[in-house]
């Protein structure tokens, strides 16, 4: 708890970032326990630290993985300052709490463990607090995979991405993320004649827009199952209510009409399972005009693409243009970078039984493979061949709604759960890396 809390004080809210701050407390915290650390990276603001318990070469090494980074914050709207690291109820409030100071925290924790307690390995075991995960990867990952890859290389390794699931303060199950959607931005501008506002014209760009973003906010991409999606709903259909059992195994039918009923209540009640069953699309900046009595010759709006792995961007972007069919709008894809794609992490390897034995052994849970459906940066890892697998500690299903999710105006973790997620990354870790 005396890490979690001095991490979460420390400013690194991106941007600005200034995640060295981070760098320099955890370096200080290893070095003082005899455990030799690296800060490495190209903005002396923003560096990442490596740092390396070695084992006997018997196994390729396994990487753990948090960022230091957090995104901002309104603090207008916090009960707790942001930056308080507050205990009350139960709870620990601030910023970062669940994305990402708790798994830097917990692998940290696991580091130091280990060299305490003089853990003979058989693999190296790799501890990266890496910075620029939210929305700047060029310092963070990106830097380490360019510059620094034969440091950070590993069989395996864990990050953010999965969790456990707490429905009503009960355990219900944990997942593991095996795979992510690729990020895409798709920009749509509508071109018209400008003029007086007192005369309408056809050729209004802000209706053609609107027109436009009407269309793809309705559309539904297809759904496609791959190996760890169709494994996760059909293992969500073996321990969920009956009620919600028969939307899980319907969306899997080959009767369409099956599969679209489900598919449809998915939407309007799960819209994140919605959103593991296709690429999707969210309309979400709509620009255009300077001022009310001028007809603007142009207007924009940007779509945020999360597309399935093996989705082909170009056939994807002329399915949206098919959607739109407007001549008067464009549709392209944005200047922005995307992270590569990756394969799936194998579900039969050593890596996935240790996660699911401790979901077992420390929240008495079945685990699920799961596809991300945002971002992280362990697709930077899986296109370079690292297995990689997202982990998380238990949440409460009902917090996000009421407010206190990742990236929401506040942000909470249980005391009991960083502490058990320490167990949970104990186990796992020293399981896979102790020597036989």
């Amino acid at each position: 708890m005396q890490h979690y809390q001095a991490l979460l004080r420390l400013d690194t809210r991106n941007p600005p970032g200034n995640e060295h701050i981070v760098a320099e407390y955890v370096k200080s915290v290893l070095e003082r326990e005899g455990i030799p650390a690296q800060i490495v990276g190209s903005d002396p603001n923003r560096p990442n630290l490596i740092a390396r318990l070695k084992g006997n070469g018997k196994k390729r090494p396994l990487l753990v993985m948090g960022h230091s980074d957090t995104v901002t914050t309104d603090d207008t709207k916090w009960a707790h300052p942001p930056l308080s690291a507050t205990r009350e109820g139960g709870y620990v409030y601030g910023r970062g709490t669940i994305d990402d100071k708790d798994n830097l925290t917990a692998a940290l924790i696991t580091m130091l463990l280990l060299k305490r307690l003089n853990v003979p390995l058989d693999r190296d075991v790799i501890f990266v607090s890496e910075s620029g995960e939210e929305g700047s990867s060029s310092v963070g990952i990106g830097y380490l995979v360019k510059e620094h890859f034969p440091e950070i290389d590993a069989e395996f390794c864990l990050a953010e991405g999965g969790g456990v699931t707490r429905i009503g303060g009960q355990t219900k199950y944990a997942t593991v993320q095996t795979l992510e959607k690729i990020p895409r931005g798709i920009e749509l501008v509508a071109h018209g004649i400008s003029g007086h506002g007192s005369i309408p014209l056809k050729s209004n760009a802000i209706v053609h827009l609107a027109g436009a973003v009407a269309k793809v906010g309705q559309w539904q991409p297809e759904v496609r199952f791959n190996e760890t999606t169709g494994t996760y709903f059909r293992k969500l259909a073996a321990i969920s209510p009956p009620d919600e059992a028969k939307y899980y195994r319907d969306v899997l039918s080959t009767d369409p009409k099956l599969r679209k009923a489900a598919d449809d209540w998915l939407l309007e009640n799960e819209p994140r399972h919605s959103s593991m069953l296709r690429t999707s699309v969210s309309p979400n900046i709509f620009s255009g005009g300077y001022r009310s009595n001028v007809i603007p010759s142009e207007a924009k709006a940007t779509l945020d693409v999360r597309a399935l792995p093996d989705e082909d961007p170009a056939t994807f972007l002329a399915r949206v243009k098919q959607v739109v069919n407007d001549p008067a709008v464009d549709v392209r894809f944005t200047g922005e970078s995307i992270r590569p794609a990756g394969p799936d992490a194998k579900l039969d390897s050593e890596a996935y039984k240790a996660l699911e034995a401790a979901g077992t052994k420390i929240y008495n849970a079945p685990t699920l493979p799961m596809m991300g459906t945002g971002a992280t940066d362990m697709a930077q890892l899986r296109a370079k061949g690292v297995q990689c697998f997202g982990i998380g500690p238990a949440t409460d299903f009902e917090d996000p709604p009421k407010g206190f999710g990742a990236h929401s105006d506040q942000e909470r973790l249980l005391e009991d759960e960083i502490h058990r997620f320490v167990r949970f990354n104990w186990e796992v870790i020293s399981g896979m890396a102790r020597a036989k």
